[in-house]
């Protein structure tokens, strides 16, 4: 069975302030709680098949860690999906918008390949108390970012 996590939070923020942090790729550094950086490698900028490559920190130490990420579904207002690549497989990115008592719920979704070795061992352990956490944190982040442009 996949390791996976589902975080949601609300925004009190209509989809529409919503949806361009979540719909540019190169938005998504500023509400994370680890540097890293995008950039546009192919194709138009947020577009599905579109290509981007992705540097920032993966635990438990590797400062440089690269994906290569393809957006594979743009559904304006309600969805944005984004595939991460890198040497353990894809990991299938979702964000979901749906408009609640004049706010956004955003509820993001990630789903991580089969893993091998160690990793398969390690991941499922690791991932609801390190990687969970991180999750939680952007989230908050992204509501953050978003109320403070209201």
């Amino acid at each position: 069975m996949a390791t996976k996590g589902t975080v949601a939070v609300t925004i009190a923020a209509p989809p529409e302030s919503v949806w361009p942090w979540i719909a540019d790729v190169t938005k998504h550094a500023e509400w994370s709680p680890k540097p890293y950086r995008v950039e546009l490698v192919s194709g138009e900028p947020n577009a599905v098949g579109s290509h981007y490559r992705s540097v920032g920190w993966v635990p438990p130490n590797d400062n440089d860690h690269e994906n290569d990420v393809e957006i594979t579904q743009v559904a304006p207002l309600t969805r944005f999906a984004l595939d991460a690549t890198d040497s353990n497989g894809t990991f299938a990115n979702t964000y979901d918008l749906k408009a609640v008592d004049g706010g956004t719920e955003v509820t993001f979704l990630i789903v991580f390949p089969q893993m091998k070795g160690m990793s398969a061992i390690m991941v499922p352990i690791l991932f609801p108390l390190v990687g969970m956490t991180d999750i939680k944190k952007r989230m908050q982040l992204l509501k953050q970012k978003v109320e403070s442009t209201q």
